[in-house]
C-alpha cells in the first residue's frame, strides 16, 4: 500500500499531456545592430526559475522551441551590455516578439569604472545566499570565495559554520574528502564559475538527514556552444615546500557537454607537537609527569580526475555520467618523539625515544550515473541517480622505541608492527520529484543507500612473530542499509514564505568485531521534520524562524577498536558502540536591508561523536577514544554586516557570541563531567580595488576565536589570524597571477588542555599555519564559457575518511 501511494505521489504528473509553443526574437544593440553569441535564457515568471538557454545568432535570431503554455520572462546578456529583461509572457500561442534591445553598460562609480558588480546576500526561508558570479569577490578560487562567505569560518582548514563542521556540496552534489584535500580541490576551481554560494544553516528534507549545516556551491551553467581549457600552477611555502599542477578542458555541442580535469598534488608538510600529561597517584597527589615532543614529516604524491559527460537527449531529457578518481600512492610519514619523564619532585627520572614510519596507499574511485526529465506543462521534474563508491586505504607502521635513565644509560628497547588495511564499497540509488501542487511546490523522493567495510589490522613484534593480543589485532566487518524517504513543500503568497517536510530513515547496521568478539547491531526508523518560515513586512526588513532534526552516524574507522600508535604509550582507538547522534536545531533571524542580520540560534545534540582523551593513571598511558559524548549543546548570537564602504573597498563582518556545553562520561570512575564555556568569535574581510579596471585586487582577513570546547578539550588562549591575498590579471583575464600570504604574525597555533579530576594532559600542535603561495593561471579557447564542472561525490563517503 505504502508503495503505491508513493508511486503516484511520484509519477503522477506523467499523466499530463503538454502542447509545444514557440517563441522567436532578434538581439540588437542600440545602434539597430544584430548581437551574435548572446546568451538568451527563458525564466518561469513565478519565481524565476530556470527553463532552458539559447544563443543568438550571426543574425542575431533567437528561437524557443517545444515550449508549454506558462508564465516567463526573457533574460538576455552579454559582455560589455547592461541584462535586458523583458516584459512577462502569457504563452498560449507561439509568438514573435520585438527585438531585444541591450544598452552599453560599464558600471561607473566616481571616476573607478569596475566591470564587476557587488556581491548581494538574500535571505531565504532557510538559508543565506550569497550571489558572487561576476563581481569582485569571484575573482580568486572557489576556497577564496567560501573564506569570504558571511557566516563561514576557515579554521585549522576546517570550514565551520555557526562554530561547528559543515558539509560541502556543489550543484547541490555532497563533496568529501579530508580537510587538505577538499581545500585542494577547491583552489583548483576558478571563483569565475561560481553563480553563488548558500549557507544553509538548518537542512531542509530533501538532503540527507546525516550532518549538520550545509554549504552549497552553484556553478553557472553554460549556454554557448565551443571548447575552453586552462593550465594552473601553484607553489606554497611554509617550513617546506609544497606544489600543485592542473588542467582542465571544456567542450561542447548542442548534445554533449563533456569536461575534464587533472590535478596533480606534491606535498611535503611537517607538524610538531608539545605535549604534557600529569600522572596522580590514588590518593591523588602527583605521581608523574610527562613532557613530549613530537615532529612529523609528510611526503604525499595525489592525482586526481575528474571527468563528467552530460548527454542532452531531447528538449526535457539529460543523462549524465561521471567520474571522480582520487589516486594516492604515496603519503609516507616519518615520525620522531621524545618523551621526558619527571617525578613529583621535579626532576628527571628517565625518557624514550621513538622512530615511527608510516606509509600509506589510497584510492577513492566514484562512479555516477544521472538521468532527468522534465514532465507535464508546468515544468515539473523526475531524476534518477545511481552512485557506486570504492574505496581503499592501506597502511604499513613500524614503531621502535628505546628508553634511557636520567644518566642517558639504555635501558630497554621495544620495536613492533602494524599493518592496517580498510576496503570499502558503497551502492546508492536514489529518484526524485519536483512539481506543484495546486498553489504549493513539492518535492519528493526515495533512497538506498548500502555500505560494506571491512578493516584489519595485524599486530607483530620485531621479529616478525604475529601478536595474538585481540586487542592489536583485528578483523572489523561493517555492513549498513540505509532507506530513505522524503516529502517537502512550500509557498510564497504576498509577504510571507512558509517551507515545511519530513524526512524518514530507517537503518540496519551491524558491526563485527571479529578478534574481539565484539558485535554491535543497530536497528532504528528515525522521522526528521524540518520547518521554516520568513516574513517580509516591506523591503527594509524580514524576520524567519526555521527548525530541524538531524543525525550524525559515526565513521567506519570510529567504529573500529584497533589502535593507532603514536608510541606504545600513547594511541587512539575507536569503540564498536558507538551510537547515532540525535540534534535538535532551532534558528530566529531578523535583517534589515539585506545588509545587516541578526541570528540567534539553539543546538542540542544528543550522543554527541568525539574524540576524548584518557589517561591511565597507573599503566601511565594516554588514549585517544571516539565516542559518544552525553550531549553538546550550544546557544549562538550572530551578526553579519557586509557592505561597499567606499567605491574600491568590500567589507564584511562577522561576530558570533556563544555558549558551549558538554557533558560526557569519565571511563576512570563512571562519573559524568561537564565542560562549559563562553566565547567571542569575530571575522572581518576587506577586499580592495587597486585599479580602475579592477584587474588588481587584494583582500585582508582577521579572525579572532576567543575559546572554544572540543569534546574535553578548551583553547589556553584566544586564537587571532590575519591573512593577505593578492591577485593581478592580465591579457584581457587570460592570465591570473596570485599571491597569498596565510597567518601573517603567525599566531594560530593555540594549545589546548583537558583538565579534570585525576586528568591533566594538554598538546600544542604546530603545523604550517604561516605560509606563502604564489600562483600562476592560463586560460585558452572560448575561456568566457562556463563548464559543467561538479561535485560527483555521494553523501555516504564522508564516513570513510579518518583524519
Amino acid at each position: 500500500m505504502r508503495n503505491t501511494i508513493l508511486f503516484y505521489i511520484i509519477l503522477a504528473p506523467l499523466a499530463l499531456l503538454a502542447q509545444d509553443y514557440d517563441i522567436s526574437s532578434k538581439v540588437i544593440d542600440s545602434q539597430k545592430k544584430p548581437v551574435s553569441f548572446a546568451n538568451v535564457i527563458l525564466l518561469k515568471a513565478k519565481d524565476s526559475s530556470f527553463v532552458k538557454g539559447v544563443v543568438s545568432e550571426n543574425d542575431g535570431s533567437c528561437k524557443f522551441s517545444q515550449l508549454d503554455a506558462d508564465h516567463y520572462l526573457i533574460k538576455v546578456s552579454f559582455v560589455g551590455y547592461s541584462d535586458f529583461y523583458s516584459e512577462p509572457i502569457n504563452l498560449k500561442n507561439s509568438v514573435t516578439l520585438s527585438p531585444f534591445v541591450l544598452k552599453d553598460s560599464p558600471e561607473f562609480l566616481d571616476e573607478v569604472t569596475i566591470t564587476a558588480k557587488r556581491p548581494i546576500i538574500q535571505n531565504k526561508v532557510d538559508r543565506m545566499i550569497f550571489e558572487v558570479e561576476n563581481t569582485v569577490v569571484s575573482s580568486g578560487t572557489t576556497y577564496d570565495i567560501l573564506k569570504r562567505t558571511p557566516g563561514v569560518l576557515v579554521n585549522q582548514d576546517v570550514i565551520l559554520v555557526r562554530n561547528r563542521p559543515a558539509q560541502v556540496y556543489i550543484n547541490d552534489r555532497k563533496v568529501y574528502l579530508t580537510s587538505q584535500e577538499l581545500q585542494r580541490l577547491l583552489e583548483g576551481f576558478a571563483g569565475v564559475n561560481v553563480k553563488s554560494v548558500e549557507v544553509i544553516t538548518t537542512p531542509p528534507a530533501k538532503y540527507d538527514a546525516e550532518g549538520g549545516a550545509i554549504i552549497n556551491i552553484n556553478t553557472s551553467k553554460n549556454l554557448s556552444i565551443g571548447y575552453k581549457g586552462s593550465f594552473n600552477a601553484s607553489n606554497t611555502v611554509g617550513i617546506v615546500p609544497k606544489y600543485a599542477l592542473g588542467t582542465s578542458q571544456y567542450y561542447k555541442t548542442d548534445w554533449l557537454d563533456a569536461y575534464a580535469s587533472y590535478t596533480f598534488n606534491s606535498r611535503f608538510d611537517t607538524k610538531t607537537d608539545e605535549g604534557f600529561v600529569q600522572f596522580y597517584n590514588p590518593d591523588g597527589s602527583e605521581k608523574a609527569t610527562w613532557e613530549d615532543l613530537f615532529e612529523r614529516d609528510t611526503r604525499t604524491f595525489s592525482h586526481s580526475l575528474n571527468t563528467i559527460l552530460d548527454f542532452t537527449l531531447s528538449e526535457k531529457e539529460v543523462l549524465s555520467f561521471s567520474a571522480n578518481v582520487l589516486h594516492t600512492p604515496k603519503a609516507d610519514s616519518d615520525i620522531s618523539g621524545r618523551t621526558e619523564i619527571y617525578n613529583a619532585q621535579g626532576e628527571l627520572d628517565s625518557l624514550y625515544i621513538t622512530q615511527s614510519e608510516l606509509n600509506t596507499d589510497r584510492d577513492n574511485l566514484l562512479f555516477s550515473l544521472n538521468y532527468k526529465k522534465q514532465l507535464g506543462e508546468k515544468g515539473a521534474t523526475l531524476a534518477a541517480l545511481i552512485n557506486y563508491i570504492d574505496y581503499t586505504d592501506n597502511q604499513t607502521q613500524s614503531v621502535n622505541t628505546r628508553y634511557f635513565s636520567a644518566q642517558n644509560t639504555l635501558l630497554n628497547i621495544n620495536a613492533f608492527n602494524t599493518i592496517p588495511t580498510q576496503k570499502s564499497q558503497i551502492y546508492t540509488g536514489q529518484l526524485d520529484y519536483v512539481g506543484s501542487l495546486g498553489s504549493l511546490s513539492i518535492t519528493s523522493g526515495v533512497k538506498y543507500s548500502g555500505i560494506n567495510s571491512n578493516s584489519k589490522q595485524e599486530f607483530s613484534i620485531a621479529n616478525g612473530s604475529i601478536n595474538q593480543d585481540a586487542i592489536l589485532n583485528d578483523n572489523f566487518d561493517y555492513n549498513e542499509d540505509i532507506y530513505a524517504l522524503y516529502f517537502s513543500f512550500e509557498k510564497e503568497w504576498e509577504k510571507w514564505s512558509f517551507k515545511a517536510g519530513l524526512r524518514g530513515e530507517y537503518t540496519d547496521a551491524n558491526g563485527n568485531s571479529r578478534t574481539l568478539g565484539v558485535v554491535n547491531t543497530q536497528e532504528y526508523l528515525e522521522l526528521f521534520p524540518t520547518f521554516y518560515i520568513l516574513n517580509n513586512p516591506s523591503d527594509n526588513h524580514s524576520f524567519g524562524f526555521g527548525y530541524s532534526r538531524r543525525i550524525d552516524r559515526p565513521r567506519f574507522q570510529s567504529l573500529n577498536p584497533y589502535r593507532y600508535f603514536l608510541n606504545e604509550n600513547n594511541f587512539l582507538e575507536g569503540d564498536p558502540n558507538i551510537q547515532p547522534a540525535i540534534g535538535n536545531k532551532v534558528k530566529f533571524s531578523y535583517t534589515y536591508k539585506n545588509k545587516l542580520t541578526f541570528n540567534l540560534y539553539y543546538d542540542h545534540i544528543e550522543n554527541a561523536i568525539a574524540r576524548l582523551p584518557f589517561q591511565n593513571n597507573q599503566d601511565l598511558t594516554l588514549r585517544g577514544l571516539n565516542t559518544n559524548l552525553n550531549f553538546e549543546r550550544q546557544y549562538s548570537l550572530d551578526i553579519i554586516y557586509s557592505e561597499f564602504v567606499t567605491n574600491w573597498m568590500w567589507m564584511s563582518i562577522y561576530s558570533s557570541f556563544f555558549n558551549m556545553k558538554n557533558e560526557f562520561k569519565a571511563l576512570e570512575d563512571t562519573s559524568n563531567v561537564q565542560q562549559e564555556i563562553n566565547s567571542m568569535l569575530l571575522q572581518t574581510q576587506n577586499y580592495f580595488i587597486l585599479d580602475s579596471s579592477g584587474t588588481f585586487t587584494s583582500t585582508v582577513t582577521l579572525d579572532f576565536l576567543s575559546n572554544y570546547l572540543l569534546g574535553s578539550y578548551k583553547y589556553d588562549n584566544p586564537q587571532f589570524a590575519v591573512n593577505f591575498d593578492l591577485q593581478k590579471t592580465f591579457l584581457d583575464g587570460r592570465l591570473a597571477l596570485t599571491f597569498s600570504s596565510e597567518d601573517i604574525f603567525n599566531t594560530r597555533n593555540i594549545r589546548t588542555t583537558s583538565q579534570y579530576r585525576n586528568q591533566n594532559n594538554s598538546f600544542l600542535a604546530m603545523p604550517e599555519f604561516q605560509t606563502i603561495r604564489v600562483g600562476v593561471r592560463y586560460k585558452f579557447g572560448n575561456f568566457k564559457l562556463n563548464d559543467n564542472s561538479r561535485s560527483t561525490n555521494a553523501t555516504e563517503e564522508d564516513r570513510l575518511i579518518v583524519e
